[in-house]
Protein backbone atom coordinates (compact mmCIF):
# COMPACT_ATOMS: atom_id res chain seq x y z
CA UNK A 1 0.00 0.00 0.00
CA UNK A 2 1.39 3.37 -0.96
CA UNK A 3 2.01 5.91 1.78
CA UNK A 4 -0.89 8.23 0.85
CA UNK A 5 -3.26 5.25 0.49
CA UNK A 6 -2.22 4.08 3.95
CA UNK A 7 -2.87 7.49 5.48
CA UNK A 8 -6.25 7.74 3.75
CA UNK A 9 -7.16 4.27 5.02
CA UNK A 10 -6.11 5.13 8.56
CA UNK A 11 -8.35 8.23 8.51
CA UNK A 12 -11.32 5.84 8.25
CA UNK A 13 -10.04 3.15 10.62
CA UNK A 14 -9.24 5.76 13.28
CA UNK A 15 -12.96 6.39 13.65
CA UNK A 16 -13.17 3.23 15.74
CA UNK A 17 -11.21 4.97 18.50
CA UNK A 18 -14.16 7.35 18.98
CA UNK A 19 -16.93 4.85 18.24
CA UNK A 20 -18.19 3.71 21.62
CA UNK A 21 -19.77 0.40 22.48
CA UNK A 22 -22.41 -0.34 25.06
CA UNK A 23 -19.72 -1.87 27.32
CA UNK A 24 -17.86 0.08 29.96
CA UNK A 25 -14.26 -0.11 31.11
CA UNK A 26 -13.27 -0.98 34.65
CA UNK A 27 -13.00 2.74 35.45
CA UNK A 28 -16.52 3.47 34.17
CA UNK A 29 -15.79 4.92 30.72
CA UNK A 30 -17.54 3.70 27.58
CA UNK A 31 -15.30 1.26 25.75
CA UNK A 32 -14.46 2.06 22.14
CA UNK A 33 -14.77 -0.40 19.29
CA UNK A 34 -11.00 -0.07 18.78
CA UNK A 35 -10.41 -1.15 22.38
CA UNK A 36 -12.67 -4.17 21.90
CA UNK A 37 -10.75 -5.18 18.77
CA UNK A 38 -7.43 -4.64 20.53
CA UNK A 39 -8.45 -6.85 23.46
CA UNK A 40 -9.55 -9.54 21.03
CA UNK A 41 -6.11 -9.52 19.40
CA UNK A 42 -4.47 -9.76 22.82
CA UNK A 43 -6.68 -12.76 23.63
CA UNK A 44 -5.76 -14.43 20.33
CA UNK A 45 -2.07 -13.83 20.97
CA UNK A 46 -2.22 -15.41 24.43
CA UNK A 47 -4.28 -18.36 23.14
CA UNK A 48 -1.95 -19.21 20.27
CA UNK A 49 -0.40 -22.22 21.98
CA UNK A 50 -3.85 -23.68 22.70
CA UNK A 51 -4.49 -24.00 18.95
CA UNK A 52 -1.31 -25.38 17.37
CA UNK A 53 -3.14 -26.37 14.17
CA UNK A 54 -4.65 -22.93 13.62
CA UNK A 55 -3.08 -19.95 11.87
CA UNK A 56 -3.35 -17.56 14.79
CA UNK A 57 -1.90 -14.72 12.73
CA UNK A 58 -4.98 -15.06 10.53
CA UNK A 59 -7.18 -15.05 13.64
CA UNK A 60 -5.48 -11.83 14.75
CA UNK A 61 -6.11 -10.31 11.32
CA UNK A 62 -9.78 -11.26 11.62
CA UNK A 63 -9.93 -9.68 15.08
CA UNK A 64 -8.37 -6.48 13.74
CA UNK A 65 -10.76 -6.03 10.79
CA UNK A 66 -13.98 -7.58 12.07
CA UNK A 67 -15.68 -4.34 13.16
CA UNK A 68 -14.38 -1.97 10.48
CA UNK A 69 -17.93 -1.62 9.17
CA UNK A 70 -18.73 0.20 12.40
CA UNK A 71 -16.55 3.07 11.16
CA UNK A 72 -19.62 3.94 9.08
CA UNK A 73 -22.58 2.82 11.19
CA UNK A 74 -21.39 3.00 14.77
CA UNK A 75 -21.78 0.12 17.19
CA UNK A 76 -25.14 -1.53 17.59
CA UNK A 77 -25.27 -4.08 20.42
CA UNK A 78 -25.76 -7.62 19.18
CA UNK A 79 -29.09 -7.92 20.97
CA UNK A 80 -30.39 -4.83 19.10
CA UNK A 81 -28.83 -5.39 15.66
CA UNK A 82 -31.31 -6.19 12.90
CA UNK A 83 -30.84 -7.61 9.42
CA UNK A 84 -31.27 -4.07 8.06
CA UNK A 85 -28.42 -2.85 10.29
CA UNK A 86 -26.20 -5.71 9.11
CA UNK A 87 -27.01 -5.05 5.46
CA UNK A 88 -26.29 -1.32 5.74
CA UNK A 89 -22.99 -1.98 7.51
CA UNK A 90 -21.97 -4.56 4.90
CA UNK A 91 -22.85 -2.23 2.00
CA UNK A 92 -20.88 0.70 3.42
CA UNK A 93 -17.94 -1.51 4.31
CA UNK A 94 -17.86 -3.02 0.82
CA UNK A 95 -17.96 0.43 -0.77
CA UNK A 96 -14.96 1.43 1.31
CA UNK A 97 -13.08 -1.79 0.54
CA UNK A 98 -13.56 -1.08 -3.17
CA UNK A 99 -11.61 2.16 -2.68
CA UNK A 100 -8.57 0.29 -1.36
CA UNK A 101 -5.69 -1.08 -3.46
CA UNK A 102 -6.56 -4.28 -5.32
CA UNK A 103 -4.30 -6.55 -3.27
CA UNK A 104 -5.86 -5.26 -0.03
CA UNK A 105 -9.36 -5.67 -1.46
CA UNK A 106 -8.69 -9.30 -2.33
CA UNK A 107 -7.19 -10.06 1.07
CA UNK A 108 -9.98 -8.37 3.03
CA UNK A 109 -12.77 -9.93 0.98
CA UNK A 110 -11.26 -13.38 1.48
CA UNK A 111 -11.02 -12.83 5.24
CA UNK A 112 -14.58 -11.47 5.51
CA UNK A 113 -15.92 -14.39 3.45
CA UNK A 114 -14.12 -16.89 5.68
CA UNK A 115 -15.36 -15.10 8.79
CA UNK A 116 -18.93 -15.10 7.53
CA UNK A 117 -18.89 -18.79 6.59
CA UNK A 118 -17.34 -19.80 9.93
CA UNK A 119 -16.15 -23.14 8.58
CA UNK A 120 -12.40 -22.81 9.19
CA UNK A 121 -10.89 -23.27 12.62
CA UNK A 122 -9.57 -19.71 12.40
CA UNK A 123 -13.01 -18.22 11.75
CA UNK A 124 -14.52 -20.25 14.58
CA UNK A 125 -11.82 -19.09 16.99
CA UNK A 126 -12.22 -15.45 15.92
CA UNK A 127 -16.00 -15.54 16.40
CA UNK A 128 -15.70 -17.17 19.81
CA UNK A 129 -13.16 -14.55 20.89
CA UNK A 130 -15.43 -11.75 19.64
CA UNK A 131 -18.31 -13.01 21.76
CA UNK A 132 -16.26 -13.92 24.81
CA UNK A 133 -14.39 -10.61 24.93
CA UNK A 134 -17.69 -8.74 25.32
CA UNK A 135 -18.69 -11.01 28.21
CA UNK A 136 -15.31 -10.60 29.88
CA UNK A 137 -15.56 -6.81 29.55
CA UNK A 138 -18.99 -6.86 31.18
CA UNK A 139 -17.52 -8.81 34.06
CA UNK A 140 -14.72 -6.23 34.34
CA UNK A 141 -17.15 -3.31 34.39
CA UNK A 142 -19.31 -2.18 37.28
CA UNK A 143 -22.56 -4.14 37.37
CA UNK A 144 -24.50 -0.86 37.55
CA UNK A 145 -23.59 -0.33 33.88
CA UNK A 146 -25.37 -3.53 32.80
CA UNK A 147 -28.73 -3.35 31.06
CA UNK A 148 -31.42 -5.66 32.44
CA UNK A 149 -31.07 -8.22 29.64
CA UNK A 150 -27.31 -8.54 30.19
CA UNK A 151 -27.79 -10.43 33.45
CA UNK A 152 -29.19 -13.34 31.45
CA UNK A 153 -27.10 -12.70 28.35
CA UNK A 154 -23.84 -12.91 30.28
CA UNK A 155 -24.88 -16.36 31.49
CA UNK A 156 -26.04 -17.79 28.15
CA UNK A 157 -24.44 -15.86 25.26
CA UNK A 158 -21.79 -17.56 23.09
CA UNK A 159 -22.32 -21.10 24.34
CA UNK A 160 -22.95 -22.15 20.75
CA UNK A 161 -19.76 -20.44 19.55
CA UNK A 162 -17.34 -22.35 21.77
CA UNK A 163 -18.60 -25.93 21.59
CA UNK A 164 -15.99 -26.92 18.96
CA UNK A 165 -13.16 -26.41 21.48
CA UNK A 166 -12.63 -27.75 25.00
CA UNK A 167 -10.35 -24.80 25.79
CA UNK A 168 -12.91 -22.20 24.67
CA UNK A 169 -15.72 -24.11 26.41
CA UNK A 170 -13.68 -24.07 29.61
CA UNK A 171 -13.07 -20.33 29.14
CA UNK A 172 -16.79 -19.77 28.61
CA UNK A 173 -17.57 -21.66 31.81
CA UNK A 174 -15.00 -19.63 33.78
CA UNK A 175 -16.57 -16.41 32.44
CA UNK A 176 -19.99 -17.69 33.53
CA UNK A 177 -18.61 -18.41 37.02
CA UNK A 178 -17.24 -14.86 37.20
CA UNK A 179 -20.63 -13.52 36.09
CA UNK A 180 -22.44 -15.49 38.80
CA UNK A 181 -19.97 -14.28 41.41
CA UNK A 182 -20.49 -10.67 40.26
CA UNK A 183 -24.30 -10.99 40.28
CA UNK A 184 -24.34 -12.65 43.69
CA UNK A 185 -22.18 -9.88 45.23
CA UNK A 186 -24.62 -7.09 44.28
Amino acid sequence: MEVRELLDTLIIAERLKDTTRHCYTTKGRHESVAEHSWMMTVMAFFMKNEFPDADMNKVIQMCIIHDLGECFTGDIPTFMKTKEHEDAEETLLNEWIESLPEVTQVEMRALYKEMEERKSIEAKIYKAIDSLEALIQHNFSDISTWSENEFTLNLTYADDRVNFSKYLSDLRNAIREDTLTKINKQ
